[in-house]
């Protein structure tokens, strides 16, 4: 078997469930037994809690891909000669490198002051194995790279900084930009990585002619095999390509040459749809992140995966189905498991457990009385007297089909004639 070469972006949920199959599939071609997994800590080096989200990290490797992860510790270039040595000897020697969330800004500024690591990185992605960026650090692969924190949190003037131009031998001019389809703000746009689509404009036109921005979704990856020179497109959403204000979509479940993407404009070497901007928004709108109601282990976040689980619940207890009903607590219990792996969940996991316990009292509510139709028990017994009063009446004895019919309303049950026959109903108490 050839070794793979392979480059995985994501979009974001890197160390989340609906990323996992992208994991081990990467992991797979490179055969279980031989992977050498490390994971760069750049990104977020700056945080308080960095050890803790490098532990729940090694964490989510054992448990949901069941791999072991080494840290390539890089947290900043002020350290010592021997830990940056160690570091980059680390990324030389695996064949599955990681990067997630943090700062891209951060990253940049630690990876620039360390000479020898972009020349690392350009010689792993020509030999052999994996390299998966996602969230930060997949913002720094290409030409340019968005100060995310600056320009959204701190309300500077959108600007670009230099990205690493890891990929000009792979997508050259690309510009990543990952959360591509983010929704937070409700009621503003923030789209394209939190900066919606008036900053973006406004960047993109301080792009030169070559470059273009190579959107991916959330919860979606492109894996781009470079001995292949193709991509995969998978996950939730899509690769959007956008250069000059108009922009492909490409959904994911396909699989495009590499030489697509450098053809925006030549509509005959491409399948999917140009279209502007404002429609990208209203397809976008349109589709939402509708998730099929049995499905909650593919929900994008927990929060969705709680709202498809009590909808389901309820559902259950209307349809009188306890076995569903339960069911459907099950795959919430379940959900918050999978997702209290995920080292940069935030997802207000006590919002599930607060549905889960709800969900709870209401089950044991109806326990008392049962989920069965109550009309099963007595419907044996008022067929058989429905069919007694069917004979007297066909022997035109109407005073004692009459007497049936009354006694049978004292017990608040009410008999209709019908042409068909007589029907009944329980009356409430």
């Amino acid at each position: 078997m050839t070794d793979p070469r392979v480059l995985v972006i994501m979009g974001s949920g890197e160390t989340a469930p609906t990323m996992v199959k992208v994991h081990r599939a990467a992991i797979d071609r490179i055969g279980r037994n031989a992977v050498k997994a490390v994971m760069l800590d750049t990104p977020f080096g700056f945080q308080e809690n960095a050890d803790e989200l490098c532990a729940k990290t090694i964490e989510f490797f054992a448990v949901s891909l069941q791999t072991d992860l080494a840290i390539a510790s890089l947290r900043s270039a002020d350290c010592d000669a021997l830990t940056i040595e160690q570091g980059l000897d680390r990324v030389r020697s695996a064949n599955y490198i990681f990067a997630g969330p943090g700062s891209p800004t951060y990253a940049l500024r630690q990876w620039r002051a360390i000479p020898a690591f972009r020349q690392v990185l350009v010689d792993r992605l020509a030999g052999s194995g994996v390299v998966v960026f996602s969230s930060a650090a997949s913002l720094t692969l290409g030409t340019r790279t968005v100060p995310v924190y600056e320009v959204y949190k701190a309300g500077e003037s959108p600007y670009w900084l230099d990205g690493l131009s890891l990929l000009d031998s792979v997508l050259p001019g690309a510009v990543i930009i990952p959360h591509y389809d983010n929704a937070e703000g409700g009621s503003h746009d923030t789209r394209f990585c939190y900066l919606g689509e008036r900053r973006l404009a406004l960047l993109e036109s301080q792009l030169s002619d070559d470059e273009y921005v190579f959107g991916i979704d959330e919860h979606t990856a492109a894996v781009v095999d470079l001995t292949a020179g193709c991509v995969d497109v998978v996950g939730k959403g899509a690769v959007s390509i956008r250069r000059k204000g108009k922009t492909v979509r490409y959904p994911a479940g396909a699989t495009y040459p590499l030489s697509t993407f450098a053809n925006l404009y030549n509509e005959s070497d491409h399948d999917p749809e140009l279209v502007s901007s404002t429609l990208v928004a209203e397809h976008r709108e349109s589709s939402g992140d509708a998730v099929p109601m049995a499905d909650a282990a593919s929900a994008p976040t927990l929060a969705a995966a709680t709202e498809l689980c009590t909808q389901q619940f309820r559902d259950a207890l209307v349809e009188r189905n306890s076995d569903d009903a339960v069911a459907a607590l099950l795959a919430l219990d379940d959900a918050i498991v999978a997702w209290a792996a995920d080292p940069g969940h935030n997802d207000h996991p006590e919002r599930a457990r607060a549905a889960m316990r709800g969900s709870i009292v209401q089950l044991g509510a109806v326990a008392s009385s049962g989920l069965a139709d109550p009309d099963d028990a007595i419907r044996p017994l008022v067929d058989v007297i429905l069919k007694l009063r069917a004979l007297v009446r066909a022997e035109k004895r109407f005073d004692m089909s009459d007497l049936i019919r009354d006694e049978l309303a004292d017990v608040h049950i009410e008999v209709r004639d019908t042409p068909n026959g007589a029907v009944w109903s329980k009356k409430p108490d």
